[in-house]
């Protein structure tokens, strides 16, 4: 399958070259590189993150209920079973305890659904910001392309595809310049990130 791939790559750019005209130049870029290193991705990881931490605490609030929850329903459980305690305020205390009971099983399947829905949000949103930045790179390697009067670019990064780069026709550090302009964020500064998955304890 490897080399499939690669014999489909390599009958593309020989076709560029063929049909081109003796100007034609084939220039490359490091796609991975400029997803990492475009300062809106850093951007986006950390929307992310914000996303995923207010998430997180959320989370984290509903098991803090539910760990009451379930401590109000052992109290309960032991006043019912408590002989010193007169037999018609047992039958109370065992029939909120029922009640009780029934509150933690409810709580226990919204922590899980909800845990569930945030996991999804965030795989979607992570999924839209990734599209938006390829999109946003793309456009500007196409940019670069045409100024340098280039007809095609190719992915150095894809290893299984690229034999020899040379250092000359290599567009990365150009488009990578030109997609940072401006940017209002520190670049040396990595994105940091909260885990999103806490686990009810269990009853």
């Amino acid at each position: 399958m490897k080399y499939f791939r690669m014999m489909i790559v390599a009958a593309i750019l020989m076709a560029v070259v063929v049909s081109a005209d003796a100007q034609s130049k084939v220039a490359s870029v490091d796609m991975k590189k400029l997803f990492n290193g475009y300062y809106k991705t850093k951007m986006a990881q950390t929307a992310l993150e914000k996303k995923k931490a207010d998430l997180s605490k959320e989370i984290k609030d509903m098991v803090a209920g539910l760990d009451k929850a379930k401590l109000e329903y052992k109290q309960l459980l032991d006043q019912a079973n408590d002989q010193a305690i007169a037999a018609d305020e047992r039958e109370k205390r065992k029939q909120s305890a029922t009640e009780k009971a029934r509150e933690v099983n409810s709580s226990q399947v919204a922590i899980e659904q909800f845990q569930r829905q945030a996991e999804s949000q965030l795989a979607d949103q992570s999924q839209r910001m990734s599209a938006n930045l390829v999109a946003d790179i793309s456009k500007t390697i196409a940019d670069k392309a045409k100024a340098g009067n280039y007809t095609a670019v190719i992915n150095s990064a894809n290893t299984e595809a690229v034999v020899y780069v040379s250092a000359d026709s290599d567009l990365t550090t150009a488009v990578l310049t030109q997609l940072n302009v401006g940017a209002p964020i520190d670049l040396a500064k990595p994105a940091g990130g909260l885990p999103l998955n806490i686990s009810p304890k269990a009853p």
